[in-house]
């Protein structure tokens, strides 16, 4: 039961509820956010965890108070999201007829499937890149795409970019922004207006390719 407390205040407070499990737990800590990071990334049915919030908020405890060593929590948590991405992917590759056969598994129909082999498709292994940086959509784009076609050398190689990138970016920012009380202040607003600088280019495409093209 104290798990689900844990998550479920984790949810509401990424920021407060990883700073009293720090000053309770110590160096546990490291444990806890490559656990949470390898959930939400290699478990289709937790897309819900606050992957963007919990980098965030680590690399901040990590500028101000100096617990946390943010050298060791960036590769940590690069690992944490391939492992994860890797099992996400195989599930999906493995149970690929299955998941077919049928019109809806989970809260996943059968045309998101196709619906997103299409896109891989035509945008390329970007979308792996960027659908790091979405949530929700990151837990599902490596279940999906081990059900669809996307070949494995392919995506493990913009698996790892987008990994390097989503761990590294968010986390640094978090680091260099950490001792600005606004941002303290605003935790939340900050965290989404880095999730939607994040996929404002992908949205710009999606729009780009459905009207636009449309009206040639």
């Amino acid at each position: 039961m104290e798990i689900i407390h844990f998550l479920i205040d984790l949810l509401k407070d990424p920021l407060f509820t990883l700073q009293g499990f720090l000053d309770k737990y110590d160096t546990l800590t490291y444990g806890i956010l490559f656990l949470i990071v390898f959930v939400e990334t290699g478990l289709i049915i937790m897309p819900l965890l606050p992957g963007d919030s919990l980098l965030f908020a680590a690399g901040l405890l990590a500028s101000s108070t100096g617990k946390l060593d943010v050298t060791l929590i960036i590769p940590l948590l690069i690992l944490a999201a391939l492992l994860g991405d890797n099992v996400n992917y195989l599930v999906g590759k493995n149970f690929s007829n299955y998941i077919k056969s049928r019109d809806k598994i989970l809260f996943l129909k059968r045309s998101y499937i196709t619906q997103t082999e299409e896109f891989y498709e035509k945008h390329g292994g970007r979308t792996v890149i960027l659908a790091r940086f979405m949530p929700i959509v990151r837990t599902i784009a490596p279940f999906v795409a081990g059900a669809g076609s996307m070949k494995y050398p392919k995506y493990i190689m913009f698996c790892i970019l987008g990994a390097i990138l989503w761990v590294t970016s968010i986390t640094l920012l978090g680091y260099f922004l950490g001792s600005n009380q606004w941002v303290k202040l605003n935790f939340e607003k900050v965290v989404l207006g880095i999730v939607f600088v994040s996929i404002a280019p992908m949205i710009w495409a999606i729009i780009k390719a459905k009207f636009f093209s449309k009206a040639k």
